[in-house]
This record gives structure tokens, sequence and C-alpha cells, in this order.
């Protein structure tokens, strides 16, 4: 994934930018990178260690309905790598509505850890990333 999505991607976490921005970069990709990119999310979602307690809160966030595949694969199957990642395997038209369940199921694990390591020196996604000079230095260590 390149930086730029991944910095997009931290910064809707901390609530700086929305999900329909996300959505509209997300729509572009083709087929491959949109499977890439939900197979980034899960590694995200489980990095930020979502737990099957947040499913609900993530499905009432997303204001998607209960009802949806995806809603009902991730309330049934946790959140468990092997079930996300079953989720990304949906069919294509089913994709926007993975995308923006993920989304809110990751804000809600980044938002705890967010107030736990927030400015961790070693950490930059946890950095105030509404800044554009902090944006700019992890731009510049990643080269």
């Amino acid at each position: 994934m390149e930086l730029a999505q991944e910095i997009l991607i931290n910064q809707y976490a901390q609530g700086i930018v929305s999900v329909e921005t996300l959505l509209d970069n997300y729509r572009i990709f083709d087929i491959v990178e949109k499977e890439m990119y939900l197979k980034y999310l899960v590694f995200l979602i489980i990095q930020s260690k979502c737990t099957d307690s947040d499913i609900l809160p993530a499905i009432e966030n997303s204001r998607l309905k209960k009802t949806y595949t995806p809603c009902v694969l991730l309330e049934k199957g946790g959140t468990k790598y092997h079930s996300l990642k079953k989720i990304t395997s949906l069919p294509d038209y089913e994709l926007d509505k993975v995308l923006v369940l993920f989304l809110n199921l990751f804000k809600i694990g980044y938002d705890r850890r967010f107030r736990q390591e927030k400015n961790n020196p070693n950490k930059w996604w946890y950095w105030d990333l509404s800044d554009a000079e902090t944006q700019l230095k992890v731009i510049q260590m990643q080269k």
C-alpha cells in the first residue's frame, strides 16, 4: 500500500478525513487493488486489536443494515483473521460495504490504541496527522 493511502486511513481513524474521501479513492481502484486494500485493512484491524465487542458499534457507526452480508458475516465470524479474510472475498458489488464496515471497525480499535500510544516516537500512525509538518516528516522518514 502506498504511504499516501496509509496516511489517509489513519487520518480517517483520527477523524480528520471522512469515510467518503476513502470511498472515492477506493472506487477508482481495479478489483486487484481493491482486494489488496481490504487485505491491508484486515492487517490494520488485527494490529489495532479490535475485539468482537467492537462489531456491533462498528455496524451502527457504519450506518449499514445489520442484514447486509458483510455485517452478518462479521457478526457471525468475529474479528479473527480467517473471518475477516473471508469477508474480503465477497463479490465485487459487496466490497464498498466491506470497506465502510472495516473502516468503522478499525476506527474503534485505533481509537483505543491512539489514547495509549499518542505521539509515540516509533509509531507515526499515532502522531497528529492533521498537521502538515507531521505528514511531511512521515513522508521523509519513509524514503
